[in-house]
């Protein structure tokens, strides 16, 4: 299909080529021809105008002296010595005028040498009659020499204006021709124009249902790739989701296992420790060692209730949103030495979405205690309608969020959370001014259970006490 468009651009380039290299040439024949009759046009008229000016010339001369003859007055001479000298230049002028054209310079040859001769009569006149000879000269009027000398001169100069004519006829015919023949090839080279200009609009035509065909090729191929992108995303997205499930199944049952089988493990062994101590009162050494392994004891208690927290936070089932989050931001401060203040509303939520609250929270103030160097962080619930607000703010160095990867600071996992919530993360920062994070989430869940709810566990007791200590 490529190799035939190429192929049709090539001829109809190659015949509008052809066509305007046959218009220039057209137009620059019909130059040199109309130049040429032109030039020829112009010559025919200065050899009729000279032809006129020499037969004048002759009559000024013959005039000019008949008149000096018949009256003796000079006036009359000096007309006759004005157009000798004319009548020199206007042959000249015709033998300059001739001289590339044979027959006609034979015609000036012959037309000078009767002038010559209707001259040298007149100059023998007036000669003679400066010698006082009036016979002579009156034998010299009388004869016809001079008159057939004059005949002969207007016969060739007739002759010499009608090549003249023939001339500038011969130049007329050939501007004629030559306008003629631009005319037509004009008319021909406009039909081979209109023929090139049909096939560049076909093929144009043809380029642009192709193209046509073309992009709706790639739209659907387009389209088909992004059904798929969705398709797979979607797929991503339903499998991060089962991930964090079986990820937070795993933490409860961690928790769970940790809460029963090592929290009585650890219970029992303290109790052991307890009746041990009450037998053993009078071994001071055997006392102190077992208050020693008291405090181990309940030590590894506490540890693991840290560790059943962080796994599944009790309290979030025990106490609610509000006093989970007052308890994390409490323990993250004494922690990490940043002050963190907590406005926080009441809210009427799901677990699932309560523990996708918590976990956000909880990673956004990890992520200020390790990267934001921050002395001052803020947490705001707020309650609506239909949707809450979750703000995390802090006054640390900032980043700039066009130049960091999505996965940075865990960003990701929290706005997978969010999303896989219904909800929507928003992310601001400028470097040196700190952090601002914006959550908002529906009050209802497009889905039924995106968490399994979370389990409940006794509230955590006094560590103090054999009797109180609940694991």
């Amino acid at each position: 299909m490529h190799r035939l468009f190429s192929s049709k651009w090539l001829w109809s380039l190659v015949l509008a080529v052809l066509a305007a290299l046959v218009l220039v040439g057209i137009n620059e024949a019909g130059h040199r021809q109309s130049s040429k009759a032109l030039a020829d046009m112009e010559r025919a008229q200065q050899a009729r105008v000279a032809v006129d000016l020499l037969l004048q010339a002759m009559l000024d001369a013959e005039t000019g002296q008949r008149g000096f003859m018949l009256t003796g007055d000079a006036n009359y001479r000096e007309p006759y010595d004005q157009a000798l000298k004319e009548i020199d230049l206007h042959l000249a002028r015709l033998r300059l005028l001739y001289a590339d054209r044979p027959t006609q310079a034979a015609q000036v040859g012959q037309l000078s040498n009767h002038v010559a001769r209707k001259l040298a009569e007149m100059e023998m006149s007036l000669r003679l009659m400066r010698e006082g000879n009036e016979d002579a000269t009156r034998f010299v009027l009388t004869t016809d020499v001079g008159r057939e000398e004059m005949t002969r001169i207007r016969e060739q100069a007739e002759s010499l204006a009608e090549a003249s004519a023939r001339m500038w006829l011969a130049g007329q015919q050939q501007i004629d021709r030559s306008l003629q023949f631009a005319r037509v090839g004009i008319e021909a080279i406009a039909l081979v124009a209109l023929l090139a200009f049909v096939l560049y609009l076909r093929q144009s035509q043809a380029l642009q249902r192709a193209g046509e065909r073309q992009q709706l090729a790639l739209q659907k191929e387009r389209n088909s790739l992004e059904i798929e992108v969705r398709e797979r995303t979607a797929s991503l997205a339903e499998l991060a989701t089962h991930l964090q499930e079986v990820r937070e199944n795993e933490r409860g049952y961690l928790a769970r296992e940790l809460h029963d089988e090592l929290g009585a493990l650890l219970t029992a062994a303290k109790l052991d420790v307890a009746r041990l101590k009450s037998r053993l009162a009078d071994a001071p050494d055997a006392t102190q060692r077992l208050a020693h392994l008291t405090e181990l004891l309940n030590s590894g208690i506490a540890l693991k209730r840290r560790i059943i927290e962080d796994l599944r936070p009790s309290s979030l089932s025990n106490l609610g949103l509000v006093a989970s989050l007052e308890i994390l931001g409490r323990e993250f401060g004494e922690r990490s030495g940043i002050q963190v203040d907590m406005v926080l509303e009441p809210v009427t939520l799901d677990e699932a979405r309560q523990l996708t609250i918590y976990r956000m929270v909880q990673e956004a103030l990890t992520n200020v205690g390790k990267y934001a160097k921050a002395t001052e962080a803020t947490v705001v619930l707020k309650n609506y309608d239909n949707h809450v607000t979750v703000d995390i703010s802090d006054n640390g160095s900032g980043f700039d969020v066009q130049q960091v990867r999505p996965s940075t600071h865990g960003l990701a996992g929290m706005r997978h959370r969010v999303e896989a919530a219904g909800g929507k993360l928003s992310v601001a920062s400028t470097p040196g001014q700190g952090t601002h994070l914006h959550a908002m989430l529906p009050a209802r869940s497009p889905r039924t259970e995106a968490i399994r709810p979370v389990p409940t566990y006794p509230a955590p007791g006094p560590l103090t006490g054999p009797a109180k200590d609940v694991a």
